[in-house]
């Protein structure tokens, strides 16, 4: 080990690589604890939309990124059952409007974006090293002032003037700190990425993602890795889980979730990964995460299900709006080996963060709901979704423009437009 660092992160996910690489960029000395014995990320794509390539360019990576990834040209929503198109969202034009593109990428590859950074900065690294506590400290005789120490599962000890927990959903500083219980939604995923050749016969998108919602499921397809691949998300609630069971989200009922669902989804069903699934946990939303000398950041703050795409944004946001808010802190308070006003610039973290993060929660809370819908109340969906006009960014710009991480008022919802008001015509729509 180095000196002593300002500021300890745990976890070696995107939210604390980012939040580290953040950090040091302000001159800030860090050191990176991650429980595995090497670093890396499980799954398949992601959505990055334009309020995390604008900080992605800040950082001069949006470039490499971009090379990684692929930039669609447009979001299309269709019907599961039908296969119709219901609404979409021209991504090319949203690049236009928010000045930063709409990008996928694959997880593992953003991950080892981030880590690149984070060994350029000449940030400490540290694996195989499990935090079971964390606790506040006020001096410790060795010349440090407020802080917090972490302790390891080995016994060993570290300590710095801040700790930020990005130890994820089942976080131990969450358990500490906190004490709730992740919430299941009885929803499951089952991911995979294909090679684009062998999917290429089977009706998908080749510039697009497309989401095929259906009764209780829906089904993702997007191209990843410049095209080579295709990423395919699908996602279904489970029986057995809403029945209380333990073994619930095999693939028997991955299988029985898409019958009667269309041939484009049909064909990529068989190609989805049979051996893992990863059943969908969030947490209610908090408005405190910050406790003395320790802060929560990414899903140990506020892990979300995936319906707006924003889980691993809204890490990245937190890591940059905290690193802007030290960095206006800096030389504040000579007390501090780092010249940071930690309380202050915890504060204004605090304060901006927990709204910003409970709004994308719930809102994704409720857009489940829509996709899900079955029935009249389907139809009656369908109706409001088929009417709204392709270039109408009233529902994108609390989250994609240049002031989302402040927003105002409440973002609008089609479920705020009242489903019975809506007059479908009979059969299909």
């Amino acid at each position: 080990m180095s000196q002593r660092p300002d500021v300890i992160v745990i976890g070696g996910g995107i939210g604390g690589l980012s939040a580290a690489a953040a950090l040091s960029r302000k001159g800030i000395r860090v050191r990176l604890y991650e429980r595995s014995s090497a670093f890396g990320e499980v799954g398949a794509g992601l959505q990055i939309g334009p309020n995390c390539t604008r900080i992605l360019n800040e950082y001069g990576l949006l470039e490499e990124a971009i090379s990684l990834g692929v930039l669609p040209e447009a979001m299309i929503m269709k019907d599961a059952i039908d296969g119709s198109e219901l609404t979409r969202l021209d991504l090319l034009d949203l690049e236009r409007t928010y000045g930063f593109p709409y990008m996928v990428i694959h997880r593992s590859d953003l991950h080892g974006l981030f880590l690149r950074a984070c060994q350029r900065l000449g940030i400490e690294l540290v694996t195989d090293r499990q935090c079971v506590d964390y606790t506040q400290i006020d001096g410790d005789g060795e010349g440090l002032g407020r802080g917090a120490r972490v302790t390891f599962a080995d016994g060993s000890t570290d300590s710095a003037e801040l700790v930020i927990a990005a130890d994820g959903l089942h976080s131990v500083a969450r358990v500490k700190l906190v004490a709730d219980e992740p919430v299941n939604s009885s929803y499951v995923a089952y991911r995979a990425a294909i090679p684009f050749e062998a999917v290429r016969e089977n009706q998908v998108h080749e510039k697009d993602v497309v989401l095929y919602v259906g009764p209780r499921c829906h089904f993702v397809q997007y191209p990843l890795r410049g095209g080579e691949m295709l990423n395919q998300v699908a996602v279904f609630q489970s029986p057995r889980a809403v029945a209380g069971q333990d073994d619930w989200g095999t693939p028997d009922e991955l299988d029985q979730a898409f019958v009667g669902m269309c041939e484009q989804v049909q064909k990529g069903l068989p190609l989805m990964w049979r051996d893992r699934w990863w059943r969908m946990f969030d947490r209610n939303p908090i408005m405190n995460w910050v406790f003395g000398r320790v802060a929560l950041l990414g899903d140990a703050a506020h892990p979300p299900l995936q319906y707006m795409a924003q889980g691993a944004i809204m890490a990245i946001e937190d890591g940059w709006v905290l690193a802007e808010h030290v960095g206006a802190q800096q030389a504040v308070r000579s007390e501090t080996s780092s010249g940071v006003d930690w309380d202050t610039a915890l504060a204004a973290y605090n304060a901006v963060r927990p709204e910003h993060c409970r709004r994308v929660l719930t809102t994704g809370r409720a857009w489940g709901e829509l996709w899900h819908l079955d029935g009249v109340q389907r139809l009656q969906r369908n109706a409001i979704l088929r009417a709204r006009d392709t270039y109408d960014h009233a529902f994108t710009e609390w989250i994609y423009g240049p002031t989302a991480l402040t927003p105002e008022q409440e973002p609008p919802l089609y479920t705020t437009i009242p489903l019975d008001s809506v007059t479908v015509a009979a059969g299909p729509v």
